[in-house]
């Protein structure tokens, strides 16, 4: 016997299909939404990190600005100092330096030469004076050139000068003070360095430079002498 099914079938399984489709469509895009709300949460997640990250590296940013500022502050303070000590020491350095000048003049200076001006600038020294002739003056040079603490004697000018009815030869020049710096130099500053503290606390510091002054007078007037003697003799 056959059956025949009367029954609109095909609007069920047409209906049983579109059920199936929602079903499936509703679940793609619950997994859809959760992989998006996954993802957004992840990469807040690391941006709320990275943000904590930018906040404290600029936080130790702004300490280091400030450290780095102390340590500029630092370094010119240490500049200061070091440029006051290097000022020390050259002080310290050259407070002989003019004992060891007016010494070196002294000892230097030849006969029929006298000084009338020393004028020192640094290192730099000139000399202005009068000579019984052209070859005092340069006597005067080739023992400048050899004194141990004196250097490159440079005459700037020389010139006739009558000096009370006296033909002479009037100078210019300028010379070098040295650096000392051996070991026997500094020896030697030393053991003068220690008579001079001798002598000043024996008879006071001042009696040292008039000394020695003194000796530069005396051997400016015994030069003055001799000039006259010989403008006599002539």
């Amino acid at each position: 016997m056959i059956r025949i099914n009367l029954l609109p079938w095909r609007e069920a399984r047409r209906k049983a299909h579109n059920l199936q489709f929602f079903i499936l469509m509703g679940m793609v895009a619950g997994l859809a939404a959760s992989i998006v709300l996954l993802v957004h949460g992840y990469y807040a997640t690391r941006i709320s990190t990275q943000v904590e990250r930018n906040r404290f590296l600029k936080d130790e940013n702004v300490k280091l600005d400030k450290e780095i500022e102390e340590i500029k502050k630092l370094k010119e303070e240490i500049q200061a100092l070091l440029s006051r000590k290097q000022v020390i020491e050259t002080l310290q350095a050259d407070r002989a330096q003019t004992v060891y000048l007016l010494e070196q003049l002294v000892r230097q200076t030849p006969d029929g030469v006298y000084l009338k001006s020393i004028r020192q600038t640094g290192n730099k020294v000139n000399l202005s004076g009068y000579a019984q002739s052209n070859a005092r003056v340069s006597t005067l040079m080739r023992n400048l050139e050899a004194s141990p603490y004196l250097e490159n004697p440079d005459l700037v000018e020389i010139k006739v000068a009558n000096v009370n009815s006296k033909r002479l030869s009037e100078f210019n020049m300028n010379v070098s003070i040295k650096r000392q710096q051996s070991e026997a130099d500094a020896a030697k500053g030393g053991a003068g360095k220690a008579g001079a503290a001798k002598a000043a606390a024996a008879a006071g510091a001042p009696k040292v430079g008039g000394a020695m002054a003194a000796e530069v007078a005396k051997a400016s007037a015994e030069s003055a002498r001799r000039a006259d003697d010989a403008g006599v003799k002539k």
